[in-house]
């Protein structure tokens, strides 16, 4: 999908993820350390609203100016600073050493793009920061509960395991859960989950 396909879709007047975090990310949001977080293919801005009520400076980053004026909305709702970049992840530049914490959820790029933005991202934590990540398998196109209809843009938990190299993995698993995020996320899925940290520096 494109930046107007998106545009298109966040048009509508109700948050079509809901306001809410992803379930996984509020699971573990207490992992990140203090300091900055990034938040990548961020849509409307639930999970970054949710990580700066926790008292992170957030920065939200989607192709769709559409989505993140309803997440600067979300954020002004709920009385929190949030920092909107409008960027194709093609283009955007993950500044090295930077982040705290990083976050992509159902971010599903083509495989060499995807690859990119990864090993962009694990060079972006700061020693001891943490990547959380949930995505949709390959098995989630039986589903047909949300997410990609092209099995490439799916992940596995053996891909992300190498294009993380040089994380260590808290938590990495494949497993079946019910994802109800609005309208457009609503069933039993087939996901991915991650959590990954950043080795601290030697002797901290």
């Amino acid at each position: 999908m494109n930046a107007g396909s998106w545009d298109e879709r966040y048009t509508a007047a109700h948050y079509v993820y809901g306001t809410e975090p992803n379930a996984f990310v509020a699971a573990v949001a207490g992992h990140i350390p203090t300091g900055p977080v990034l938040c990548l293919a961020e849509g409307e801005g639930r999970n970054a609203v949710f990580l700066a009520q926790l008292g992170h400076a957030t920065t939200a980053v989607d192709l769709s100016s559409v989505g993140l004026r309803k997440a600067q909305a979300l954020a002004a709702a709920r009385g929190v600073p949030l920092t909107t970049v409008v960027a194709d992840l093609a283009h955007y530049s993950i500044a090295p050493g930077a982040w705290a914490g990083i976050v992509a959820t159902w971010a599903h790029l083509p495989p060499p793009l995807r690859r990119a933005v990864l090993g962009a991202a694990v060079a972006g934590l700061q020693p001891g920061g943490v990547f959380i990540l949930e995505a949709y398998t390959p098995a989630q196109i039986a589903f047909g509960t949300g997410g990609p209809k092209d099995p490439a843009l799916c992940m596995t938990l053996a891909a992300l395991r190498e294009e993380l190299a040089g994380l260590d993995f808290l938590i990495g698993r494949e497993c079946e859960r019910d994802v109800i995020e609005g309208s457009c996320h609503t069933g039993r899925a087939s996901v991915v989950q991650v959590l990954a940290a950043r080795p601290p520096r030697a002797g901290a």
